[in-house]
């Protein structure tokens, strides 16, 4: 058995951790309102420009075809985009999402898929695909708390020039989806080429006015829409990140708790013990004597 005063050593390093992860809980429970409420407040520009763009390639009256709307039969070269965090201590919602996407790839390359591009926005993600040897053709990390679209350009234009270079057969976009504080989603969605269920096809005929014609407004618009899409794909997965960081840091200081009642437990026996043996040697020598 253990000394006593090893004991207290223990107790006293488990008592830092928990100062520790209380104090990360704190912080993560105030950013996860932040990220939350950014995250909200980019989701009516996603769902209007997604109605937009459902009209204007599903549903508008025009001679004009972009290239994102064309779709091929047997994927054999595919991109993915892959969103996670750049720090860990979030549960298991990085694990998930990597899962997700491994497991997509591997399923690919069954069915015959030759080529598979990443790219990869947080460094988990990034350490992640080149540890399995995947492909990586752009990347993005250290984005800090809050998501800025300049940063995001970058990696997704790659995506989609070579989406329109003929070199891609579709892209997909593998991210943490914010369901609640509790609860949080990994999902793969098709980002590319652009699909009436991925856009939400909409009933009867829509008559534009184009200016200055319709292949400028379509080629900007689905542009901006490609990038709203993964612009919200990120303030998603920071608002799960969060929520996951609070609840991991709460569970964590909960066991912490434990642990300290536990050994404070062990504590009380070692030192009874000692007490009873300091008074049956006293006993025993003074009948001794």
């Amino acid at each position: 058995m253990a000394s006593g005063k090893e004991i207290r050593t223990k107790i006293k390093s488990v008592q830092n951790t928990k100062k520790i992860t209380k104090a990360m809980e704190m912080v993560a429970a105030s950013k996860m309102r932040k990220a939350q409420d950014r995250m909200r407040a980019a989701r009516p520009y996603a769902d209007t420009i997604r109605r937009l763009a459902a009209n204007l390639s599903a549903a508008a009256i025009s001679d004009y075809k972009h290239p994102f709307l064309n779709t091929v039969g047997e994927l054999k070269r595919v991109g993915v985009i892959v969103v996670t965090t750049d720090k860990g201590l979030c549960g298991g919602m990085n694990t998930n999402v990597l899962r997700l996407s491994l497991s997509t790839m591997k399923e690919w390359e069954a069915r015959g898929a030759s080529e598979i591009r990443v790219a990869a926005i947080g460094n988990k993600g990034l350490g992640f695909m080149q540890r399995m040897g995947a492909r990586v053709v752009s990347q993005v990390t250290q984005l800090g708390d809050t998501p800025h679209i300049e940063k995001l350009i970058g990696p997704v234009k790659v995506m989609i020039d070579a989406f329109q270079a003929g070199e891609l057969d579709a892209v997909y976009l593998t991210f943490t989806r914010f369901i609640n504080t509790m609860k949080q989603e990994p999902v793969m969605e098709q980002l590319l080429p652009l699909t009436g269920e991925r856009l939400g096809t909409p009933e009867g005929d829509w008559d534009y006015l184009y200016e200055p014609d319709p292949q400028v407004v379509i080629d900007e618009l689905l542009v901006r829409y490609v990038e709203a899409l993964v612009y919200q794909s990120v303030a998603e997965n920071m608002a799960s990140e969060q929520s996951a960081r609070m609840v991991a840091m709460k569970a964590a200081s909960d066991n912490a708790g434990n642990v300290i009642g536990e050994l404070q437990l062990v504590y009380n026996k070692t030192r009874q013990a000692a007490i009873t043996k300091e008074l049956s040697e006293i006993v025993g020598g003074a009948a001794a004597v």
